[in-house]
């Protein structure tokens, strides 16, 4: 279970954003988009957004990145700069299905890091306390967060047990490209969004190997393939502990939901 927002549909596309975005006259077609509802016109895809904020500031990053391997879906402004109209936001469509290539979202995850290493913190974290972040300050020991013992807080305890210090640089990373990383049919990636985090990019990469194994059929191999990542045990352990925090606090989990959970972090257990 991760922290990614679940929209509802997306609903008619309104004709001022249509306009906005220069599209008023490009019949709109359903689209799902990273496994949410959004709008097509033509070149351009039109998505409702969760947070005006973050989008805002993730459209001013990627647009115009650059990474290595790595197709980005180019933001898109309104015909008076802003990226955000009405709640929606618009970006040049890129082909993909979410594939479970894990190895290739991995290496992914390292181009995408090393060219966002040099982007300062933005300061949107700032108090920020929503699930995600509540559960990675638990994850890393800086913040106590009451758990439901039935849905992961009995497992966390007994495995923040383990932890040691992390001597690792925290940057901005994205905790979340589980799911957020397409593949065309050349299996060439593309990366659809941005969410800000700032934690070590080590840790990023163990989040993806926790939720491949966790709920998209990922095996041991995963784990052992990178364990020449820095710190890599540990890097396992906080991201194990950040979903296992996510999970015990989020209204829809249960004990069925946590079954991937406990296998992953018996996997993780063995390399401690």
């Amino acid at each position: 279970m991760t922290a990614a927002p679940v929209l509802p549909s997306a609903g008619a596309l309104p004709p001022h954003v249509r306009s906005a975005f220069g599209v008023a006259d490009v019949e709109p077609r359903p689209a799902v988009w990273a496994g949410r509802r959004a709008w097509r016109c033509g070149e351009l895809l039109l998505r409702p957004v969760p947070d005006k904020v973050v989008t805002a500031w993730s459209a001013g990053v990627l647009d115009g990145l650059k990474v290595d391997g790595l197709r980005v879906a180019q933001p898109v402004r309104s015909s008076d700069g802003r990226w955000v109209v009405g709640g929606w936001a618009a970006n040049r469509y890129v082909a993909g299905t979410v594939e479970p290539r894990y190895d290739a979202v991995l290496t992914t995850a390292l181009r995408l890091h090393e060219a966002l290493a040099g982007v300062d913190r933005p300061r949107l974290l700032d108090g920020r306390d929503d699930l995600a972040t509540r559960s990675a300050a638990a994850a890393f020991g800086e913040r106590r967060v009451p758990l439901d013992p039935a849905t992961g807080g009995t497992l966390f305890t007994q495995l923040a047990a383990y932890r040691a210090p992390l001597h690792l640089t925290p940057q901005l990373v994205h905790p979340e490209l589980f799911g957020a990383v397409l593949f065309d049919e050349h299996g060439v990636p593309a990366l659809v969004e941005l969410v800000p985090c700032w934690r070590p990019a080590e840790w990023a990469s163990a989040v993806v190997v926790v939720d491949a194994v966790a709920w998209g059929g990922g095996d041991r191999g995963l784990l052992e393939r990178w364990a020449d990542t820095d710190e890599w045990p540990q890097a396992l352990l906080r991201a194990v502990l950040f979903r296992l925090a996510l999970h015990a606090q989020h209204p829809e989990a249960s004990s069925s939901t946590l079954e991937g959970l406990e296998r992953a972090a018996g996997l993780v257990s063995a390399l401690l």
